[in-house]
């Protein structure tokens, strides 16, 4: 292992920027070797994600991890994008024509809204402590709080409640340190760049969850928000073919707090 601006990645990886649909880049790393699995973060958040859960999984399959649009090491958007394009230039670029899609929170939304679009190019799908476009999320005080803090550009607040809400554990839990780190780093580029992340009325995953027909595993942490163990509920018995688990000691941010648990769930799943 070794340290690339401050992510762990295995020696063989290839990291390279993809160019972005409507310009700018996507920066992308991939390696191991085998059938091929993308993983996609969530908001406010970046692909150093997945530093404790790709090694084990490149000894096996065809990994590609890639920053989202305005985060980590992507260019941030100078105009309305679409997550779902990007996606799709992530797989073209590098020639994936069907893959396994791994998505946490946000990521999780963007793997659903993709394999209802584009279902010929997924094998399967795993969704960790994911969202899902057409969920109709409760009004309370934490997303008010959320709302005032991007509505007055506060970096500062909006990391601080980051971790409050979906870091629950906190700093002395596994990946703690990371996670404060990741958060902070990317809290001003989030503000910057929400706002031009594109909204389809019309893109409404929940109501068409019997479509898909992939092998789909559903997992949260048991210290996870309420609401997206209720989703969890949902995708578990809506889906056809999806099977769900409650990772004990979990909050949100799962692949940094219990790696090992996850990547035998993900080996067991893609096998």
């Amino acid at each position: 292992m070794r340290s690339h601006t401050g992510r762990s990645i295995p020696l063989d990886t290839l990291v390279v920027d993809v160019p972005a649909p409507g310009g700018g880049r996507l920066r992308a790393e991939r390696s191991g070797g085998g059938s091929s699995v993308v993983l996609l973060h969530g908001a406010g958040m970046d692909a150093r994600l997945w530093d404790a859960v790709v090694p084990e999984l490149a000894r096996h399959h065809d990994v590609v991890r890639y920053d989202a649009r305005g985060l980590g090491r992507s260019s941030l958007p100078d105009r309305s994008f679409d997550d779902v394009e990007d996606l799709i230039a992530v797989l073209d670029h590098f020639g994936l024509d069907r893959a396994a899609l791994v998505g946490l929170s946000m990521g999780g939304e963007t793997a659903l809204d993709f394999t209802l679009a584009h279902p010929g190019r997924v094998s399967a799908l795993a969704l960790v402590g994911t969202s899902v476009s057409g969920h109709d999320w409760p009004q309370d005080p934490q997303s008010s709080a959320y709302a005032t803090a991007r509505r007055q550009r506060d970096a500062a607040a909006l990391a601080a409640l980051e971790l409050s809400v979906w870091a629950s554990l906190g700093r002395t839990a596994p990946g703690g340190e990371l996670i404060e780190v990741m958060v902070a780093d990317n809290a001003e580029r989030r503000i910057a760049s929400e706002p031009l992340f594109a909204h389809f009325p019309d893109r409404d995953a929940e109501s068409r969850l019997r479509e898909i027909a992939v092998p789909v595993l559903v997992v949260h942490g048991d210290r996870d928000h309420p609401e997206i163990a209720a989703i969890a509920e949902r995708l578990v018995a809506d889906i056809p073919d999806a099977h769900g688990v409650v990772v004990p000691e979990a909050d949100h941010y799962l692949p940094l707090r219990s790696p090992e648990r996850l990547v035998a769930l993900l080996l067991a799943h893609l096998a």
